[in-house]
């Protein structure tokens, strides 16, 4: 199937590994020139010079921390400088620390919100006036199965993703009419650095191994496996293709059937 997004220009936040890097690689695959950002300059390097050696698509790079707000209006004047749109819009950053509440303070919390709901906000705010203007545009955010089933341990995670979730689902319909799409995509438990790190800090927290958690993780999964990466990034090139062009408001799991839940 032709995704129809050869020639387009991609935005991808935190993407020079795990999920983000996945959904670069597939974008790209498919044609899309990018844009990527991630904090760490060497790895993301890396990263952009092997989507341009695999893909043959255009890759610019920014370092850039977006729980700052001087870094995301960096990232974005330097994809318009570059490219002179951005057709897609993929928000993605790491997730907030683990812990039940009395674990986190009020910073840890300001924290949380500029890192995972202020990034989405003014990325979309950069971006969507020039796809408004163009009448077409895909906004994807990588949210959680954390906000359709909480997972325990994750409050920070758990409560702001949610607000990602009303964030977008109103946006989706407020630019409906301008053929812009606002999606959120829900990685469950899958092969990245994230989830090695929650299976070691139960590991400490249960006297256990890593590996028996990573099984307890799998236990719980239909599929009784992990997901891996590409797999979640496929999710996300569909959602960013022509081909879903009446799908909006969405928030679609790739989990393996973890979530329990009927809608």
């Amino acid at each position: 199937m032709d995704l129809g997004l050869r020639g387009k220009v991609a935005l991808v936040a935190a993407s020079s590994m795990g999920l983000g890097r996945a959904v670069a690689e597939a974008l790209a695959s498919e044609g899309a020139d990018l844009m990527m950002c991630a904090r760490g300059e060497e790895r993301l390097a890396a990263a952009a010079d092997a989507i341009r050696q695999e893909t043959g698509v255009r890759v610019e790079t920014v370092t850039a921390d977006l729980s700052e707000l001087s870094d995301v209006q960096r990232v974005s004047d330097a994809a318009l400088r570059a490219f002179g749109r951005v057709d897609v819009l993929v928000t993605n950053a790491g997730g907030p620390p683990a812990g039940p509440f009395e674990s986190h303070g009020h910073d840890a919390w300001q924290a949380a919100v500029r890192q995972n709901l202020d990034s989405v906000v003014e990325l979309v705010r950069a971006v969507l006036p020039g796809m408004k203007e163009r009448r077409w545009g895909r906004i994807i955010n990588v949210t959680s199965i954390a906000v359709k089933q909480p997972v325990d341990g994750l409050i920070l995670s758990n409560s702001i993703r949610a607000a990602v979730t009303g964030f977008a689902r109103t946006l989706a319909n407020e630019v409906a009419t301008y053929g812009i799409t606002v999606n959120n995509v829900m990685p469950g438990y899958t092969r990245t650095q994230r989830v090695e790190t929650l299976a070691a800090r139960n590991a400490a927290m249960r006297d256990s191994s890593p590996a028996a958690e990573l099984a307890l993780f799998e236990r719980q999964i239909p599929m009784g496996r992990l997901g891996e990466p590409a797999e979640f990034a496929a999710m996300v090139a569909f959602l960013a293709s022509e081909r879903a062009s009446y799908t909006t408001g969405a928030s679609i799991p790739v989990d393996g059937g973890w979530i329990r839940s009927l809608l």
